[in-house]
């Protein structure tokens, strides 16, 4: 966890214990810090306070999108094939529809347009959900594209998007008023975890996945996890303040990479957008992956257990990037 979301949390979790949805002065005080972050988490969104829905993190955010809007629309649901499990289990729970993705492991712009193109008024889509940040090799989705797509070919559709990879390497403010609803989690931009944050926008109504006293304007009962929402929020400022440096020190470290890569090695680094994104494709061999390690290792200046770097090998086919898993681990 971030220090500074530590920091603002303590206090909550000892003197200012209090119930937020009690009536007396210490629950007063509870709710009012617990407005005050959700103030926070709107502006940093790009969205409005009484949109922001505390949850216990993405995945419970992405199971209600979906399920809330299937329960309360019925119709179809529809997501790509390298969607995080959250959603891509839902929509096959659902009997939904599974969409093709490209070689950059985005959404397949042309195949998602068929699909909504040929629902049929006993197949009405009611919830597109398209990930902004893919969790296994961090390739980002064009957002305003897909958005483009949804409203032309299925209007009256619920736009989810999945930005749990997406906090700290992209402004939320320019994701956010492209769809209806928006999933994040805590822990993956310095916040505790077992907290998230869903946005669902005014207008835009979903079954509720959790029934009890009513919190969060009846869209998602439980009593407030006071100190965890209040250090989100202070997690989520602070990624917002430093994305750009932190994103400009995590491409040094990619670039880097790529290029002792290309020092030791003949590979054939085939870069399937601009360099200065976050999507390679480098073909090698297997058998490079134990120098690879190694190197990150050296670039990180320390160690880290196998698995955390972003380095998904499909065959003799390496995805390399600096903005998804890796840049977590630095």
């Amino acid at each position: 966890m971030r220090a500074e979301a530590i920091e603002a949390m303590t206090p909550y979790l000892d003197a200012m214990y209090a119930n937020p949805s009690g009536s007396h002065r210490f629950a007063r005080e509870a709710r009012k810090a617990l407005d005050e972050a959700r103030d926070l988490v709107a502006a940093t969104l790009g969205c409005k306070p009484g949109e922001v829905v505390f949850t216990s993190g993405g995945t419970e955010g992405d199971n209600h999108a979906i399920l809330g809007a299937v329960r309360r629309l019925g119709g179809v649901a529809v997501c790509p094939a390298a969607e995080h499990h959250a959603v891509l289990h839902c929509v096959e729970h659902v009997n939904g529809v599974v969409v093709r993705v490209n070689s950059v492991g985005t959404v397949d712009l042309d195949d998602l347009q068929r699909v909504l193109e040929e629902a049929t008024d006993e197949q009405l889509i009611t919830v597109v959900s398209v990930m902004a940040v893919n969790n296994e090799v961090g390739s980002i989705t064009p957002m305003r594209d897909v958005a483009r797509i949804v409203r032309k070919y299925a209007p009256n559709a619920i736009l989810h998007t999945d930005a749990v990879q997406a906090a700290c390497w992209v402004d939320l403010r320019e994701i956010t008023p492209l769809v209806d609803a928006l999933s994040l989690s805590a822990h993956k931009f310095g916040g505790p975890k077992g907290v998230g944050v869903m946005v669902i926008k005014t207008g835009k109504n979903l079954e509720p996945l959790i029934f009890g006293g009513g919190q969060e304007r009846d869209r998602r009962s439980g009593t407030h996890n006071v100190s965890g929402i209040i250090a989100t929020a202070k997690a989520l400022e602070v990624t917002d303040q430093t994305r750009a440096e932190e994103t400009e020190r995590v491409t040094k470290l990619r670039d880097r990479l790529v290029d002792e890569i290309r020092k030791r090695f003949r590979v054939n680094i085939v870069f399937l957008v601009s360099r200065t994104c976050a999507f390679q494709v480098l073909k090698m061999k297997p058998c490079c992956f134990c120098w690879i390690r190694q190197t990150c290792m050296h670039l990180l200046h320390r160690p880290a257990p196998a698995g955390q770097w972003n380095l998904h090998m499909y065959w003799r086919q390496w995805a390399l990037n600096g903005r998804g898993a890796m840049g977590h681990c630095v």
